[in-house]
């Protein structure tokens, strides 16, 4: 199904590179874009590439909403870490937040930002596949850089890959670490680095971490993506491999994320 994109498109911001991303390769493209940022540590490079930047909680529901109907947002894009562990801290969330939270059967991902993009339906707002203007970030099969995978790595990666598409069934988490076919970790609220950290000290040395889209991934949300901030916890914590889902997962920056895995001697593939 072809979407007709408006010239105004917003952005909804978590932290990291990849919000920043998608500013910069909207503008290119002729698009006015106007972000809500729920994060601090990209706010000044958000701001080269979006006409205006709006700071917010991410439990300001009222706020959010009142932006988007004052700059006239009909279509946005979620993109970057929010931690889940905001949930966690509602002393700063609003009544309306407060009152969705309540209502919701369950606290998993899914259902989460299924309740949010329903309640932006509510007001006019479109939430669009997070992939729309960053397709070329998208990773096909294939080993990426200099070191090739062992047989015995490969089947970790194979046993891996089984497991976190399991887990992505019932919204856990993308991520798993695995050694001598053994299960290390998998990613729960804490999130795919601190999943590698915990995964990978219990292994001691030569971890396998995979990450794959859940089974029915909605594109809206939660696309797999990996950065140079993966690659440096899997370094610090003698990690090995990190298989992707080929064509369903993000790289960003892969120039220097390959030359970073090839210096230290990470096998990096998408599966």
């Amino acid at each position: 199904m072809s979407i007709t994109l408006e010239n105004k498109q917003g952005l909804i911001a978590g932290d990291g590179t990849l919000p920043v991303k998608m500013a910069q390769y909207a503008k290119e493209n002729g698009f006015e874009v106007v972000c809500i940022s729920l994060a601090k540590d990209n706010l000044r490079d958000l701001k080269k590439y979006c006409s205006k930047v709006y700071s917010c909680h991410p439990g300001e529901v009222d706020r959010i909403e009142s932006i988007l109907k004052e700059e006239g947002v009909k279509q946005l894009t979620f993109l970057g870490k929010v931690h889940k562990k905001v949930l966690l801290q509602l002393h700063k969330f609003d009544k309306r937040a407060i009152d969705l939270i309540k209502e919701a059967s369950r606290l998993n991902d899914d259902q989460v930002m299924l309740m949010i993009v329903e309640e932006l339906a509510k007001i006019g707002v479109e939430v669009l596949d997070q992939t729309i203007f960053i397709k070329n970030l998208m990773i096909p099969a294939g080993v990426l850089g200099v070191h090739k995978p062992t047989p015995e790595q490969m089947e970790d990666v194979n046993y891996g890959f089984w497991l976190a598409k399991e887990m992505g069934k019932i919204d856990v988490g993308q991520s798993v670490v695995i050694k001598d076919k053994m299960i290390m970790a998998v990613e729960a609220i804490e999130g795919t680095d601190v999943c590698i950290k915990r995964g990978a000290k219990l292994a001691k040395e030569g971890a396998v971490v995979v990450k794959v889209a859940k089974p029915k991934q909605d594109k809206r949300f939660d696309i797999p993506a990996i950065g140079m901030r993966t690659l440096r916890t899997m370094s610090h914590k003698h990690a090995s491999l990190i298989a992707v889902e080929a064509n369903e997962t993000i790289i960003v920056d892969q120039e220097k994320v390959v030359k970073y895995a090839d210096e230290h001697n990470i096998v990096i593939m998408a599966v």
